[in-house]
């Protein structure tokens, strides 16, 4: 899917911390499962640690109280020291695209969160039943925020 259009969603945060160490971060979703309320889990044949490259695979294991899902998800960018997104699917049907942006500040970085809303009716539908979330988009800017917050947390805390 492309996406010409403004996010539906951005939260940002400042980090004090090089950008090429947080896009590092951000680029290795299995790092986000440490930060995130929801994404709890990475899997995928092949995938090692580290950046991902713009093409590989992998599942992403969710949860929001008592509901679990699994959802495909494809890198669809990758800019060392940039940007870093991939693009959400659940039984074939879009549901989003996440994206990191990262941006050397005197500072250190800022990293936009962006968010992308690509459901259908049928996937709306079928998201409020299988997640528990009917209003996705205010759901999204709170775990955004508190992924963003325990990222900055995180990695200010482990610089070297």
């Amino acid at each position: 899917m492309t996406h010409d259009r403004a996010p539906d969603l951005t939260e940002s945060v400042d980090v004090h911390r090089c950008a090429d160490d947080v896009w590092r971060a951000v680029a290795d979703p299995r790092r986000v499962t440490a930060w995130s309320p929801e994404a709890i889990r990475v899997r995928g044949a092949g995938v090692a640690d580290g950046p991902m490259p713009a093409g590989t695979t992998f599942a992403g294991v969710n949860r929001n109280g008592i509901f679990r899902w699994a959802t495909r998800c494809t890198v669809v960018e990758s800019a060392p020291g940039a940007s870093f997104a991939f693009d959400v699917t659940y039984l074939g049907l879009s549901v989003a695209r996440w994206r990191y942006c990262v941006e050397a500040t005197p500072d250190g970085c800022r990293v936009d969160e962006q968010w992308w809303d690509d459901r259908g009716v049928a996937m709306r539908w079928l998201g409020t039943i299988g997640t528990g979330v009917a209003d996705r988009r205010t759901h999204n800017r709170t775990t955004m925020r508190a992924t963003l917050d325990a990222m900055r947390e995180d990695l200010e805390r482990t610089a070297s």
